[in-house]
């Protein structure tokens, strides 16, 4: 089988957890690889995805370690979204209650 591999990134603006993992990791930006196969036998070029990895770079007692994480474009998608949301829920907080008048609400 020929196969092709394509990266792409990733940023987080909040820690966050993908799949199945209970491993929380944090906001940063990630290396995404996914590998494809060829489709054989039809008249056109057509790739299948096989696997899709988020590559976490550690940083502290593990800096300098590197991991691929298993999985899936579903999964990578919902962890972006969630992300995606979270970021928009902070930025209409801070636009609904500035500063200033949460400060002055105690007076």
């Amino acid at each position: 089988m020929l196969t092709r591999s394509t990266r792409s990134m990733v940023t987080f603006s909040n820690d966050f957890t993908i799949g199945n993992s209970q491993r929380e990791l944090p906001a940063g930006t990630y290396e995404i690889l996914v590998e494809e196969e060829l489709i054989q036998g039809l008249s056109f070029e057509a790739y299948r995805r096989i696997a899709t990895y988020l590559m976490a770079r550690w940083r502290g007692s593990n800096a300098g370690e590197t991991s691929m994480q298993m999985t899936t474009k579903e999964d990578l998608e919902h962890a972006i979204a969630c992300d995606r949301r979270s970021l928009k829920l902070k930025i209409t907080a801070k636009r609904r209650f500035p500063r200033w008048r949460m400060q002055n609400e105690d007076t």
